[in-house]
């Protein structure tokens, strides 16, 4: 049901939202923590510009069309747009009866919104975008039909040496500091509390640390102190989707949860010895067996892999095992040479580093971990998965500590493999190349 609580007509911005409203820089970022409001009031901007002014073109779009539907369509359609509006609203855009015109497009399929030109352009989660995508937009916000172009972004703040914080820095872009206290249905401005649900959200973020903390809750463009993969660089390491050729060997993994997330990475190896994740499992609370059915059905007509590495549970190994119809082999779970294995693939060497992830490698969101604001894949562990010593203050420690390190497990688990760098390990742990026939 639409609108149960919150009308389109009610909204009032607030804070470093209401300056939004009146920006006209020609490039503005609404930056700040989680929740404090900044896709509505983007979307909200993009509804008044098109309503304003007729034949408008406005661009909305994220790195990649899948993640721009799973959140901020759902923003707009539930929150944003009136009901004759929304019921206008296709996969590809919205046409207003005034001629205006919204588009929605990602990165990943740049042509398709790079051959149009526009008036208004909004980015969600601009940090994921490189500064080449930025700049490559500006040059389509030409339609002229508003008084004004502009490249307006949102973003949570992320490593202070990013791209788009540097380039704010150097006055190239203007950047509002959105706050928890914007948003209305957090906090109530006149008697300068909490909401109930504000309480309850300020309170999950307050159990963040480090600096999920910093960014999540305060809004601080923070780095993370003793970062354990702190070659790893998102323009860099996390690509594009491309269709992996069906000569590449593939290797499943397994790291087991159920309170705790249950991990699975499918991951590919070119010829070149590189690696690529391009599926992911990353879910709480489920059953081993719901698990296996939900591999199958993830991996369907794919090559099978030449293993399955697993934690060592013997009991999920088994579970697993019956529901999967193959077998399974235990992890090398040594970590320091683990750590130093991903290390050393993260590393530059030549032109390209030996390890990446591919975006949209997720088959499905675990909100309970959203609504926590934990991470929901491998990509969202690395920045906070640091040494010991990086959140006690003591002497460098030999061990990252353990939280939220489930993907970081995993992946350890393949480059430590006979898949990938085939490291030390005791015999009776020695992975088998297993062929697996259908099941």
């Amino acid at each position: 049901m639409r609108r149960e609580t919150i009308k389109y007509l009610d909204y009032r911005p607030f804070g470093a939202a209401r300056e939004l409203f009146r920006a006209r820089a020609d490039e503005v970022v609404l930056s700040g923590p989680a929740g404090t409001g900044k896709t509505r009031a983007c979307g909200e901007r993009c509804h008044a510009v098109a309503t304003k002014y007729p034949g408008a073109r406005i661009l909305i779009a994220r790195k990649t069309r899948v993640s721009l539907s799973t959140t901020t369509l759902v923003t707009l359609e539930q929150l944003v747009l009136p009901p004759d509006i929304a019921a206008r609203m296709t996969p590809t855009g919205v046409q207003y009866p005034n001629g205006s015109e919204m588009v929605f497009g990602g990165f990943d399929k740049a042509s398709k919104i790079m051959g149009s030109e526009y008036d208004l352009a909004y980015i969600a989660e601009a940090t994921e975008l490189t500064e080449d995508d930025w700049e490559a937009i500006t040059t389509r916000l030409r339609w002229g039909h508003v008084p004004y172009q502009q490249l307006m972004a949102d973003c949570n703040p992320a490593h202070p040496k990013h791209w788009l914080k540097l380039r704010a820095n150097a006055g190239k872009t203007a950047m509002l500091e959105s706050r928890h206290e914007d948003n209305p249905s957090l906090y109530d401005a006149k008697t300068k509390t909490w909401t109930a649900n504000g309480a309850a959200y300020i309170a999950k973020l307050d159990a963040l640390t480090g600096a999920r903390y910093l960014r999540l809750r305060k809004g601080v463009w923070a780095a993370a102190e003793g970062m354990v993969y702190d070659q790893w660089d998102p323009a860099i390491h996390l690509i594009d989707r491309f269709e992996i050729p069906a000569s590449w060997p593939r290797l499943w993994v397994v790291d087991f949860g159920f309170t705790n997330p249950f991990v699975f990475q499918a991951w590919a190896r070119d010829p070149d010895g590189r690696l690529f994740r391009y599926r992911e499992i990353y879910r709480t609370q489920t059953l081993v067996e719901d698990h296996a059915q939900a591999i199958r059905n993830a991996c369907l007509g794919e090559p099978y892999p030449v293993a399955i590495v697993c934690d060592h549970d013997a009991e999920d190994r088994a579970t697993l095992e019956k529901y999967l119809g193959m077998y399974t082999t235990a992890a090398y779970k040594a970590v320091s040479p683990g750590i130093q294995a991903v290390q050393q693939r993260l590393r530059i060497t030549g032109d390209r580093p030996r390890l990446f992830l591919l975006r949209d490698s997720l088959v499905s969101v675990d909100q309970a971990l959203l609504d926590a604001h934990k991470p929901t894949c491998m990509e969202e562990e690395i920045d906070s998965y640091v040494w010991a010593s990086g959140v006690a203050g003591r002497k460098q420690a030999d061990h990252p500590v353990k939280v939220d390190d489930h993907a970081m497990d995993a992946a350890r688990y393949c480059v430590a493999s006979e898949f990938a760098d085939g490291l030390a390990r005791d015999p009776a742990e020695e992975v088998v190349a297993v062929t697996f026939s259908p099941i």
